[in-house]
């Protein structure tokens, strides 16, 4: 079989049909891995950037009246939050906007060189550790970063129902995209801890550490063990510092350039993917006349109850894959003492992932898409569940979730795919409905999604760390705060793996009646033409 008559294959596509092609499929593709390179060295280490590498994490250290790990929580969550409830915003300009090239494509052109920007100075080497100044410096920057961001992302998600209006062969474009952008996220999550870990490695403190604290401190160690309740080796570690003082900074520093030099390579990367996908797809499904305002566009959100009840999901959801975000990162790290564990935990997500890319075709056909997504994710529910009452402290423990995390790829990859497909759908019953399609409004709502979601599992990620004890300048946690970090991380996904497969239960728009919109649609058009 040749090349392109496997790629009609994939994507379900006709050749010269005047509908979409392979080409701009892979393009729009090749688009989407590229920004998944940037989401994720933001969304997934920006916050270790600054508990770690900045040391906002480490003990005494306070931004006005909070601690260091609270400041950064909170920035994370209320950064990301005022970001997604600009999608709305954005989507509307999305909606306005015309020129030669259509309405969204030419913000993957416009777009890419401020991104990039603003990304490398969301790690210049240059922010000071501890110091006040440069956690404003650095929120401001994130801020700023956050919206550039988002001119870019609505209409990437928005391009998808511009290019075709049919479901079967949108479906199968975001089927293959979502495969990429989870590669391109994969590829980071995978390889920059094991970087950070193997650069940092010489700073961590070792065995033989903890056997000189335990001969230099030991009247110090048996006041803790008598008073607190500690394990010898547990109150050795509380003097961790002691004895690799001064490699701290060294350490921290080290992670600052490492972080900056991980972050620019990305970019590098990334930026021609973005004109790239803006160069190699087209528009086919664009209204022309009487651009809706910001205000029309709310209103037509909340005509929209399908898509309402997605984001209501989503919402709910924020919480279901929160071990893939920091939270994780820092239980590898400091629980396991290997970051680099971090990247396993994300590998071990991606053969669920793949077999998701194969179920997702099939049971959207099978069982429609709102019946696959609810079962999934009580799948999810109850893996996880049962991940949380066996635990990690032991090797067979840490077998079964290993297990676990296998699973709940499919969860994740049967949402990352059929939630793009159906807000799709919810566009054309939009038009059904009301006569205008709104692909800017409807999509900002995915990307909203998404970055809740992102704010929850940061949010979650620290307050763990917070709440854990941990202390990121000597590395130190107790056996009580590793239980702590585990119960949060776990427990927090199984209530949300639950509650997101709620509201859909309330969701009408079925494949079959989504063909008939569209099919009605077609019939209004020919009419009004004659």
């Amino acid at each position: 079989m040749k090349i392109n008559d496997l790629l009609h294959k994939i994507y379900g596509t006709t050749p010269n049909d005047g509908n979409l092609q392979p080409k701009e499929a892979i393009a729009y593709g090749i688009a989407g891995f590229g920004q998944n390179f940037i989401c994720t060295i933001i969304g997934s280490y920006l916050t270790i950037f600054l508990t770690d590498a900045l040391l906002f994490g480490a003990d005494g250290v306070t931004i006005g009246t909070v601690t260091g790990s609270m400041a950064v929580a909170y920035l994370m969550l209320g950064t990301r939050i005022f970001d997604a409830f600009n999608d709305p915003i954005m989507g509307s300009i999305v909606d306005r906007t015309r020129t030669k090239w259509g309405k969204c494509r030419p913000y993957l052109k416009w777009m890419a060189l401020p991104i990039a920007f603003m990304t490398l100075a969301c790690f210049l080497p240059a922010f000071q550790a501890k110091a006040t100044s440069s956690f404003i410096a650095i929120a401001i920057i994130y801020i700023i970063w956050s919206v550039v961001y988002t001119v870019a992302d609505v209409p990437y998600w928005g391009l998808s129902t511009c290019m075709t209006n049919n479901t079967g062969l949108r479906g199968n474009l975001l089927t293959v995209t979502r495969l990429l952008c989870t590669l391109g996220a994969g590829i980071v999550t995978v390889f920059v801890p094991i970087i950070t870990g193997a650069v940092t490695s010489k700073f961590k403190y070792t065995d033989n550490d903890i056997r000189l604290i335990m001969t230099d401190k030991a009247s110090q160690i048996e006041n803790l063990v008598a008073n607190q309740g500690l394990s010898v080796e547990e109150a050795a570690k509380t003097f961790v510092g002691t004895v690799i003082s001064g490699q701290e900074v060294a350490n921290a520093d080290t992670l600052k350039w490492t972080y900056f030099i991980c972050a620019a390579v990305l970019v590098v990367l990334a930026v021609p993917m973005f004109y790239y996908g803006f160069k190699n797809t087209k528009e086919r499904f664009t209204a022309v006349d009487n651009p809706p305002s910001l205000g029309h566009n709310l209103k037509l959100l909340f005509k929209n109850k399908e898509l309402l009840l997605i984001v209501i999901s989503g919402i709910l959801g924020g919480a279901r894959m929160v071990y893939t975000y920091t939270g994780g990162l820092y239980f590898a790290k400091y629980v396991l003492q290997n970051e680099g564990v971090y990247s396993l935990i994300t590998l071990l997500v991606v053969p669920g992932g793949l077999v998701a890319s194969l179920l997702v075709p099939w049971m959207s056909k099978k069982f429609t898409k709102k019946w696959a997504y609810i079962a999934v994710h009580l799948f999810g529910g109850i893996v996880m569940a049962i991940m949380y009452f066996v635990g990690y402290d032991a090797t067979w423990k840490l077998v079964v979730a290993a297990i676990g995390l296998v699973l709940l790829g499919i969860p994740q990859g049967v949402n990352n795919i059929i939630t793009y497909a159906m807000i799709g759908d919810t566009v054309d019953y939009l038009e059904w409905k009301t006569g205008e399609r709104g692909e800017g409004i409807c999509f900002a709502m995915q990307t909203l999604i998404n970055k809740i979601g992102m704010a929850v599992g940061a949010f979650i990620g620290v307050i763990s760390f917070s709440a854990a004890g941990i202390n990121s300048e000597t590395g130190y946690i107790s056996a009580s705060g590793a239980n702590t970090l585990w119960n949060m991380l776990v427990l927090s996904g199984v209530i949300s793996m639950f509650a997101c497969a709620v509201p859909m239960f309330f969701y009408k728009l079925t494949e079959k009646r989504q063909a008939e919109m569209v099919s009605e649609i077609e019939e209004r058009k020919e009419k009004a033409s004659k």
